[in-house]
């Protein structure tokens, strides 16, 4: 599995489990920026990165807010005109719940994609 993926994993069973915090371990660049479009979104808590000279960790504090989270792989290619079908065929509705995209504009939700008029490549979704 990738970092990502096993960042995702630890953080849904802690949620399901009902800890408050949760430690991850290795840390990226990805990972950092996927976690801050969650906890922009209100899913997550603060969340300390911590740099141990190798791979880092990240203390991440949990809010109980997060359902489900997931990685899709391999990252498939998403034009713009197919982001509103991704997002159906991931999400539960359409009023909660965000596809993760990486685009050329940096890591970003798909309503932000969107706005700002560009596709990319599918990292993940949480709700």
């Amino acid at each position: 599995m990738n970092v990502l993926a096993d960042c995702l994993k630890s953080i849904i069973n802690a949620e399901k489990r009902g800890k408050r915090q949760v430690l991850i371990r290795p840390s990226s660049k990805v990972v950092i920026r996927f976690l801050r479009l969650m906890q922009k979104h209100g899913y997550i808590g603060e969340f300390e990165v911590i740099d141990d000279h190798r791979s880092g960790k990240i203390v991440v504090d949990l809010v109980g807010r997060l359902n489900k989270c997931g990685v899709i792989s391999p990252r498939f290619d998403i034009a713009l005109t197919d982001i509103e079908q991704v997002a159906t065929d991931l999400l539960p509705s359409r009023q909660f719940g965000y596809v993760v995209l990486t685009t050329t504009f940096g890591i970003l939700d798909h309503e932000e994609a969107r706005k700002r008029h560009t596709g990319g490549k599918l990292l993940g979704y949480f709700f």
